[in-house]
């Protein structure tokens, strides 16, 4: 076997078809869009690059087939933040059923991140936000994933903690089908918010004009004032809905106000992978074609949830029952366009969250796993911890 630095075009093809072999005819796996993985590694796409550096490489055997791949990251931003030593990562992991190719992958992964002064590595995480790429699935592998969500066979588990990989946290995935009764707390709290007549709930039209305002007061106030999550800029706010608003779908654009301030909200998305699984990972013309086919044809039957929260002063006064009452209102009684929904990402140490999730559904669908190797095997590992909100 040999390990390549990726850095020709034919390396970059091989990189991203080698999960294309690896994964065919396996009922679980969509194909990611190959422009959204290669944003990842490109310098004038991915700001990440600022304030850090990655490497990738491909694997072959004897014979030259390609039999695995991985990146490896620093991230100047995150390397001390909230560690005790300083913590590189590895993603876009993908190996054959052979644990000697993955211990050369995770080898070679250690080796570099030691040479830059690092004393850990996450995995397999993104170089970038934790919103996509993020965690190893270890449940649920009867499920497709969501759009930017990893997918991975059942056996990359035990190369992981066989490796010394022990799990920082999870990330669950709740879910259930669109129709049916909700947790009986929630209608309580909707009859709560229901007594005071300043409250109202309803969805927004995506060509609102003030709906990046909208979320970025929210979001600031219910979750980036807390001190463990950075505060969304105006900047970022309506680079987010600008990169939304092809796919938005503004049922599913949830608020709560009162009077006409925006108190909360309850964010959901078309779960756009059920319609790029059918582009084979490319965008160009034909892509294109069919996405707007299988668009207008109404394809997707999954929503799923990305944002909910409640500014600090209207919590506990019924707010987030009324709003997510609402919510199932229209799509079980008005809109019936979805079959499906799942709430994706939700951190184990994030309580709060779990806690609105589960009156949503009680059930984990999903379960990711973002590890972390210590170098020193002797230092004593600590979980990633419980935040204050």
């Amino acid at each position: 076997m040999r390990i390549i630095e990726v850095t020709t075009q034919a390396h970059i093809r091989a990189f991203l078809d080698f999960p294309v072999s690896l994964y065919k005819n396996h009922h679980g796996w969509i194909r990611p869009l190959d422009n959204d993985i290669e944003a990842v590694f490109d310098k004038k796409k991915n700001k990440t690059f600022q304030h850090g550096q990655c490497i990738r490489w491909i694997v072959e055997d004897e014979a030259g087939a390609v039999v695995g791949r991985v990146a490896a990251f620093v991230n100047d931003k995150t390397t001390n933040k909230g560690n005790e030593q300083p913590t590189g990562g590895l993603g876009f992991f993908d190996c054959i059923n052979n644990q000697e190719v993955a211990f050369l992958l995770f080898d070679t992964c250690k080796n570099w991140l030691q040479a830059k002064g690092m004393e850990a590595m996450d995995g397999p995480i993104n170089f970038g936000n934790r919103d996509k790429w993020w965690g190893l699935l270890v449940e649920g592998f009867e499920r497709e994933p969501n759009y930017q969500c990893n997918y991975n066979f059942p056996y990359y588990k035990e190369f992981f903690e066989t490796y010394g990989f022990q799990v920082y946290f999870y990330q669950l995935t709740f879910g259930r089908p669109m129709m049916g009764d909700l947790d009986s707390r929630l209608q309580v709290k909707a009859d709560v918010a229901a007594k005071n007549p300043d409250y109202s709930f309803r969805y927004i039209s995506k060509s609102d004009n003030t709906l990046a305002d909208k979320i970025r007061y929210v979001y600031n106030k219910a979750w980036a004032k807390r001190g463990e999550i950075p505060e969304l800029t105006e900047t970022q706010a309506k680079h987010i809905v600008k990169q939304m608003k092809p796919i938005m779908d503004e049922k599913l654009l949830w608020f709560a106000f009162y009077k006409d301030e925006p108190v909360a909200f309850f964010l959901s998305l078309p779960e756009v992978n059920q319609i790029f699984k059918h582009v084979n990972g490319k965008l160009n013309l034909l892509g294109k074609l069919k996405f707007v086919y299988h668009r207008w044809r109404k394809t997707n039957k999954k929503a799923f949830g990305i944002l909910f929260g409640v500014v600090p002063e209207h919590q506990g006064k019924g707010v987030d029952g009324g709003m997510i009452m609402a919510f199932k209102k229209v799509m079980q009684e008005e809109y019936l366009r979805y079959e499906e929904y799942e709430m994706n990402w939700i951190g184990d140490f994030n309580s709060k969250m779990i806690r609105v999730a589960e009156q949503v559904t009680p059930n984990v669908v999903k379960r990711h796993a973002t590890y972390r190797k210590l170098f020193d095997s002797q230092k004593e590992f600590k979980r990633y911890p419980i935040m204050n909100v």
